[in-house]
């Protein structure tokens, strides 16, 4: 058995539970109840509680049995659900069709796969080499915009001040005969921005084809780009 968070369980079930009784109700000034606002509530409520992690049966069994905890922890939760809830129903993610209807995340494609892994850089000013905030980092695959996973990884991906540079992306799974399959899959890191020479950064990724497609972001499934440089326009970069 896998080490598991039984908070996450839970939460995500008492969160599936009010937003379709709130969908009962069929208020018109009702919040949104698609699957990626349920999502951003569940994941609001997660990063305000202790996790609480299990590693046999015995230690499911133990959580289960300790009921009248489990009930003042099922309070605090359902309120900060309302409260996830309300917030995010003021921020929408403007991504997303937002259809109540859809209450599963949408299929990306079917296995066999290339799963692409995660890719993640960071951009310097090459002059005082002060992580770089306000433009845009396009990931390009023959000469387009390569398709991220789903909505939720943006492309281009903006960076701002608070993430110190740093750019992730994740590409769209590819289709793939079978599995076990080697493939190369050849991407660039395209900037333009104001007051800088224009970077392309060309880099390859070899990719064994697998069953199914990953949906679970990993550390281990991370291609990391070594550190780029944006210079003025007349400055050499230097090595």
């Amino acid at each position: 058995m896998d080490i598991h968070n039984t908070t996450e369980d839970r939460v995500l079930s008492l969160v599936h539970e009010i937003f379709d009784s709130i969908e009962k109700e069929g208020k018109k000034d009702r919040p949104c109840t698609c699957f990626q606002c349920r999502l951003d509530t569940a994941c609001y409520v997660l990063n305000r509680l202790p996790p609480k992690y299990v590693v046999s049966s015995r230690g499911v069994a133990r959580t289960e049995s300790e009921t009248i905890e489990k009930q003042q922890e099922d309070a605090d939760i359902v309120s900060l659900i309302y409260e996830g809830l309300h917030k995010i129903a003021k921020s929408l993610r403007p991504h997303f069709t937002h259809n109540p209807a859809d209450k599963e995340s949408p299929v990306i494609i079917k296995g066999p796969v290339f799963n692409i892994p995660t890719i993640i850089g960071r951009v310097f000013n090459g002059s005082n080499f002060e992580p770089i905030s306000n433009i845009d980092v396009m990931l390009m695959e023959d000469g387009k915009l390569a398709p991220m996973i789903d909505p939720n990884w943006q492309n281009p991906y903006r960076l701002i001040p608070n993430t110190a540079g740093t750019f992730t992306f994740w590409p769209k799974p590819k289709g793939a005969e079978k599995a076990g399959l080697e493939k190369t899959f050849t991407f660039s890191i395209s900037i333009q921005a104001e007051g800088f020479e224009p970077l392309q950064h060309f880099f390859s990724i070899p990719v064994i084809s697998e069953e199914l497609v990953q949906t679970s972001y990993s550390m281990q499934r991370t291609y990391k780009i070594p550190d780029l440089y944006l210079f003025p326009p007349g400055n050499d970069e230097e090595a």
